[in-house]
């Protein structure tokens, strides 16, 4: 049964690697971001909440995010594997998460960290044209990156959890070694 947990700054490519990686071990590919722009577009009390930080280049506060994943790895597709993408992003988060699998009984989890440069990921960003993808917000996003969600590396190093994957390689030679890492 695969688990895993994307970690890696904005731009890296888990979106799209994770995506790739749960249609080939046929599981559902969770996407926290994904998630909250559909509630976003759908005017959702919860989208509305989220649009306000989202829009500065915050992260939603934990209890919002908490909630959505707590609800969807509850659901019936993901009892027999998932990939977690833009969830956890802090320690708080992390730990959240390790008491919610205990209790669900789905534990096992690994975490990939797709690492890739900062230039590399601004670039890739702005590329995409996204309302929420100006470079003074991703330069932000970056930076909150590196206070909150970078400790994770180490959270789950010393856990024995995590793998690390250059995320500035071509997207095909990402996918390769994602694949081989995860059948060894």
């Amino acid at each position: 049964m695969t688990r895993l947990i994307f970690l890696g700054p904005p731009g890296a490519g888990k979106g799209t690697q994770a995506k790739n990686l749960a249609e080939f071990l046929h599981i559902p590919h969770i996407s926290t971001g994904d998630i909250l722009r559909q509630a976003i577009k759908d005017q959702t009390p919860l989208g509305l909440k989220a649009q306000v930080y989202m829009d500065k280049g915050e992260l939603v506060p934990d209890q919002l995010v908490e909630d959505l994943v707590k609800e969807r790895l509850n659901q019936a597709d993901a009892q027999n594997g998932w990939i977690l993408d833009g969830f956890p992003r802090k320690v708080t988060q992390a730990a959240f998460l390790e008491e919610l699998l205990t209790t669900i009984g789905q534990g096992g989890e690994k975490v990939v960290n797709l690492d890739a440069p900062d230039e590399t990921v601004i670039s890739r960003l702005l590329g995409r044209g996204r309302k929420d993808d100006s470079e003074d917000v991703i330069r932000r996003r970056l930076e909150v990156y590196r206070e909150e969600t970078a400790p994770l590396i180490d959270y789950y190093g010393a856990r024995h959890k995590l793998l690390t994957v250059k995320g500035n390689q071509s997207p095909e030679e990402v996918t390769t070694e994602l694949q081989n890492l995860i059948a060894a």
